[in-house]
Order: structure tokens, then sequence, then C-alpha cells
């Protein structure tokens, strides 16, 4: 997995047929999908219980791009493995999801994971001054995880900003997760974002049977960042 500042959309498989993740996911991929997103929620660390380990394994043979695991779950350290041998690329834990994050960091790098650190909308950008170091990608919740769908949190553009200049020419993936669509796209990608995820917006209006309107969803996201 190389690193690169190039515009990537990575659509979240919460808003995919639960029932055919396999075939959506090959579908979304062959429309343009960048990487894919897959939202692990625990009932406990926020108000929804999606995801485990073995749907991630399930899942992995579909998956050509980026798989990118995001852990919104409560304690994180003792699942790292597990969706480290599920065939994660990327793995994400919460800078609130535990009293020690550099040891989440390092037991992910230590996995053979690329290291992501998600930041609540309500969470500043101080504490992670000292991680830098530690992290392949900074995850930005522009709205309250748990559920898709949300409203975009517009307060979490200066945030963006803030760690685009704190990261500087680090490879560090500056990811945003929540509300993107064609609108709020470009905003982020001019305050320094580069991975962008969608649910809705990416996998509204199509299917497997017709996948079509997955790339045209994808392609208009792009499209409004080119031509902002």
């Amino acid at each position: 997995m190389s690193f690169d500042r190039s515009i990537k959309i990575a659509p979240s498989i919460l808003a995919a047929d639960f029932a055919n993740f396999g075939a959506e996911i090959e579908a979304v991929e062959a429309q343009g999908a960048d990487w894919i997103h897959v939202d692990v929620m625990d009932g406990h660390f926020v108000p929804n219980l999606t995801f485990g380990p073995a749907t991630c394994a399930a899942i992995r043979k579909h998956i050509n791009t980026v798989m990118d695991v995001h852990l919104m779950i409560s304690p994180v350290d003792p699942y790292i493995q597990a969706f480290a041998d599920a065939g994660a690329d990327v793995l994400t834990a919460h800078l609130e999801a535990g009293p020690h994050i550099h040891r989440t960091l390092q037991a992910i790098r230590g996995a053979g994971c690329k290291a992501g650190l998600a930041l609540n909308p309500g969470t500043g950008v101080e504490d992670v001054e000292y991680l830098l170091d530690m992290v392949d990608l900074i995850c930005v919740m522009t709205v309250n995880p748990g559920f898709g769908g949300q409203k975009f949190i517009h307060s979490q553009i200066d945030k963006v900003k803030k760690l685009r200049a704190m990261i500087g020419d680090r490879p560090i993936h500056i990811e945003i997760d929540g509300g993107i669509t064609p609108e709020t796209a470009p905003l982020m990608a001019a305050a320094g974002a580069d991975v962008l995820v969608a649910g809705s917006a990416v996998f509204k209006g199509g299917s497997v049977q017709n996948p079509a309107p997955y790339g045209e969803n994808i392609r208009a996201i792009k499209a409004a960042i080119d031509n902002a």
C-alpha cells in the first residue's frame, strides 16, 4: 500500500446491501472505488452494532483495493490482532476509545497494519501532535460516530486545516468520515483531506444488478472537487 495524496473515495459498506456484500464490493470497485471502508461498531463506544472480524475475513477475498477498517469499539486492544488476521490493510482506532492510544497505535503497526487515529467532532487536535510519528492516517469524524446518513458538521473544516499544517510533509493520510457529498467533498479536499468516506452518497440509486449509479456517484464527487 503505497502513499500518495491523490483524492481517494472509500465507499462505506454500511450503506451497501448487507445480504450481498461480496458482490457489492466487487461492483463498487469496478465502478471506481479507491478503498473499501468497513465501519466496525460495538453498541458500547457508539450506539450501533455492525461487523466483527469474521465478516471482515469473509469480505477480504472480494477486495482488490484497500481494506480500511474503522474500529468504533472500546476496548480496542484485545481485538487488533483478530482484525489484522482478517485482512485489514488499515486499522483505525479512536483517540477517545482507551487510555493508552500510543500503545494501541504500536499494537496496530506491530500486527502489520497501517495505523489510523480517529477524532470525534468534539475532540481537538492538540492531543495529536505527539502521535504523528505513530500514525499513517488521521480520520476526522464529520458526524458523530454510530450511524450513516447524518448531516455534515462544518466546524470540522477548520480542524482539517490545522491537521494539514501540523502534519507538514509527513506521509499521513487525512480521511474524512461522515456527510460526504458532491457539495461537502470540495470543502474537505481544499482543507487538506485526501481520503473521503462516502456511504449513501456512493450507493444511492444503484445495486449489484445496476451498478452504473455507483460509478456516476463516485465520478460526481471527484468532479465536484476538480471543478471547485
